[in-house]
C-alpha cells in the first residue's frame, strides 16, 4: 500500500485519477459494444428476439430494431472508443514517462544533498545502475502496472455486459477466471523473486564495465583484455540467464492460461446448450465475450507478473531516495558563510564511519588564517578525513570545529564550504573548454578574472593552446598533461577567491618540474588565504609555515 500511495505521489494524483476515468470509459464501451451483439443477432437471424429489458431500452432511447440503426450506433460506438482509446494510451505513456523522471529526479536530488559520510558509504556503480538501469526497470514495471488495471477494468466493465446477457453465464466464468488466476500465485512470488536477481544482476554487470573503464590503461599494459572480457561477459550471462528463466516461467504460464481459458469456456456453453437449454441468441453473443475476455484475462495476468518482476527495481530505487533523503544535510542557502580572519581551529574533533576505529582521534590543531598548514602522514593515517572535515563536507562525531570563534555547525557547515577551494590528486574536468571548466567554479567570471586565476596558478600555457580558453581539453581532458590539468584545476579553485584553499594530495602524481610550478605558484598566494597541504612529504610541505603529523588518526606532532 505504501508503494502504491508513492507511486501516486509521482504520477500526480489528478493525472492518475483522469486515467482510471478514461479506462472505465473504455471499459463501459467494450461491454457496450459486445451486448449490441444480442439486437444485431435478432436482427440478422429474426426468429431470435432479444431480451424484452434490451429492446425496450432501445426503444426508449429513439433507435429503432432495424441493421441501419444498429450498425450506425455500432460505428458510433467505436469511433468513441477508438478517440478514448488514444488518449488513455497518451495519457497511460506520460503518466510512465512522469514517474520515470520524478523519480530518477528525486533520486539524484537526494544523493547531491546528503551528508558527504552517507556518500562515502555508497558503492558509485551500484548508485549508477539504480539511477539508469533500476529507474528504467522502475518505469516498465509502471507501464505493465497501468496495463494490468486497464485490463482488470475493461474485464469489469465485459463482465458487466456479460451479466446482462446471461447472469448464469458470467457467474460460471467468472469463477473459472479466479480459480486460473488463483492456480498463478507461485508464479507471482518467483516473478517477485527472479526480480530482485535481474536487479543483482545488473548492478554487477554495472560494476564490471564500470571498473573496466576505470581501469583501462593498466588492463592493457598487462595484457589482460582476455581477463577482462571474461569477467564482463560472465557478468552478462548472468544476467541473460535470469532474464530467460523469467520469460520462460511467463511463457509457459500463458500458454497454461489459453489452454486452461478454452476449457473453461467449452464447459460453459457446453452446460448452456444441454443442461440450461439457452438457445443460440443467448449462447452465442456470450461465447463473443468470453472470447474477448480471455485474452483480456491474458494479458492481465502477463502484466501483473511483469508488474512484481519489476517491483524490486521500483523498491531499489525507492530505498536509496529515502536512505539519501533521511540523511539530507542542514541547508544553508540563506546562510551568510563566515569569514576567517583569525583561524580555523579543531577541538578534540573525532570522526569514526560505522563500527570502524576511529579516522581522527581527538585531534586538536589550528589552521591560521593567512599561511599555509601542512598535515602529512601515511597513507590510511587520516589526513582525507581531515580534509573534509575543514572543508564543511563531513561534521565531526567528536570535537568541535571553531571558526574566528563561531563553531561550524548546521547550516553554517554548508554556508562554509562557499569560501572552501578544493583541489584533489585526481583532476576533475569536464570533456568540455578550458573556459567552461573554469566558469564551473564561477559562473559570472569575467575575462579578466579568467586571465588572473590562470596567472595565480602558474596556468599560463592556456595562452599557448590552438583556441585558447575555447580549447576543448577531451574526456578526461586528455589533451592536456598531468601537469597542466592540475594546474587548470588549481585556476578553477582560486576563481572562487576561497578563504581556504585545500590541496589534497594535488602533486602527488606529477613530476618534479610541474610541483615546482605549483610550488611556486603558493608562494605567490601566501598571506593572501588560508592554504592546507595534505601530502607525505613534498616541495609544498617544505612551504609551510607549522606542519603536524598523523599517525592512525591522531595527531602525533
Amino acid at each position: 500500500m505504501k508503494t502504491l500511495h508513492t507511486l501516486l505521489d509521482l504520477a500526480g494524483r489528478r493525472r492518475a485519477a483522469g486515467l482510471l476515468a478514461l479506462m472505465i470509459a473504455a471499459a463501459l464501451t467494450e461491454g457496450v459494444g459486445l451486448v449490441m451483439l444480442v439486437p444485431l443477432l435478432a436482427v440478422l437471424a429474426p426468429g431470435s428476439a432479444p431480451a424484452g429489458k434490451l429492446a425496450a431500452l432501445l426503444a426508449e432511447i429513439g433507435v429503432p430494431l432495424a441493421l441501419g440503426p444498429l450498425l450506425a450506433m455500432f460505428v458510433g460506438l467505436v469511433i468513441v472508443r477508438a478517440l478514448i482509446m488514444r488518449a488513455r494510451a497518451l495519457v497511460t505513456l506520460e503518466t510512465q514517462i512522469g514517474v520515470v523522471d520524478r523519480l530518477r529526479r528525486r533520486a539524484w536530488d537526494a544523493l547531491l544533498h546528503c551528508e558527504w559520510r552517507t556518500v562515502l558509504t555508497l558503492r558509485r556503480s551500484q548508485s549508477a545502475s539504480l539511477l539508469l538501469s533500476e529507474v528504467e526497470r522502475a518505469g516498465l514495471g509502471v507501464q505493465h502496472l497501468l496495463i494490468a488495471l486497464a485490463s482488470a477494468v475493461t474485464l469489469g466493465g465485459i463482465l458487466l455486459g456479460a451479466l446482462a446477457l446471461s447472469p448464469l453465464m458470467t457467474l460460471g466464468a467468472g469463477l473459472a477466471g479466479l480459480l486460473l488466476i488463483g492456480l498463478q500465485a507461485g508464479l507471482r512470488r518467483t516473478a517477485l523473486r527472479l526480480g530482485g536477481d535481474v536487479g543483482e544482476a545488473y548492478g554487477a554487470m554495472h560494476a564490471s564495465f564500470d571498473e573496466g573503464l576505470a581501469t583501462l590503461r593498466t588492463i592493457k599494459s598487462l595484457e589482460g583484455e582476455a581477463a577482462a572480457a571474461a569477467q564482463t561477459e560472465a557478468s552478462v550471462a548472468a544476467l541473460r540467464r535470469v532474464q530467460l528463466d523469467f520469460a520462460r516461467k511467463q511463457s509457459a504460464n500463458q500458454a497454461l492460461l489459453q489452454i486452461g481459458g478454452a476449457a473453461a469456456l467449452a464447459l460453459l456453453v457446453w452446460l448452456a446448450v444441454t443442461r440450461w437449454q439457452l438457445g443460440a441468441a443467448a449462447v452465442l453473443p456470450m461465447v463473443a465475450v468470453f472470447a474477448r475476455a480471455l485474452p483480456l484475462l491474458g494479458q492481465l495476468q502477463d502484466a501483473a507478473l511483469s508488474w512484481l518482476h519489476a517491483r524490486p527495481a521500483l523498491d531499489a530505487a525507492l530505498a536509496l531516495t529515502i536512505a539519501a533523503e533521511a540523511a539530507r544535510e542542514p541547508a544553508g542557502a540563506t546562510a551568510t558563510p563566515t569569514e576567517l580572519t583569525r583561524e580555523l581551529r579543531f577541538d578534540a574533533v573525532t570522526v569514526r564511519f560505522g563500527s570502524a576505529a576511529e579516522s581522527l582521534r581527538e585531534v586538536s590543531l589550528t589552521i591560521p588564517a593567512r599561511g599555509i598548514t601542512a598535515v602529512t602522514g601515511a597513507s590510511g593515517a587520516g589526513k582525507s578525513t581531515l580534509a573534509d572535515i575543514a572543508g564543511g563536507l563531513l561534521a565531526p562525531d567528536g570535537g568541535a570545529v571553531i571558526i574566528d570563534g563561531r563553531p561550524l555547525v548546521g547550516p553554517m557547515r554548508r554556508a562554509w564550504r562557499r569560501r572552501v577551494a578544493y583541489v584533489q590528486q585526481d583532476p576533475v574536468l569536464l570533456a568540455a573548454s578550458v573556459r567552461d571548466n573554469l566558469l564551473w567554479a564561477a559562473a559570472g567570471a569575467s575575462e579578466a578574472a579568467l586571465r588572473g586565476a590562470l596567472e595565480d596558478a602558474a596556468a599560463t600555457f592556456v595562452w599557448d593552446l590552438p583556441e585558447g580558453l575555447d580549447t576543448r581539453v577531451g574526456d578526461g581532458a586528455r589533451m592536456l598533461s598531468g601537469g597542466e590539468r592540475q594546474r587548470l584545476v588549481l585556476a578553477r579553485a582560486l576563481l572562487r577567491r576561497p578563504a581556504l584553499l585545500i590541496l589534497d594530495e594535488a602533486t602527488s602524481a606529477l613530476d618534479a618540474d610541474n610541483e615546482a610550478q605549483i610550488a611556486a605558484a603558493l608562494t605567490r598566494l601566501k598571506g593572501r588565504m588560508a592554504v592546507l597541504v595534505i601530502a607525505h612529504r613534498g616541495a609544498l610541505t617544505d612551504l609551510a609555515d607549522r606542519t603536524y603529523t598523523l599517525a592512525g588518526g591522531k595527531l602525533i606532532s
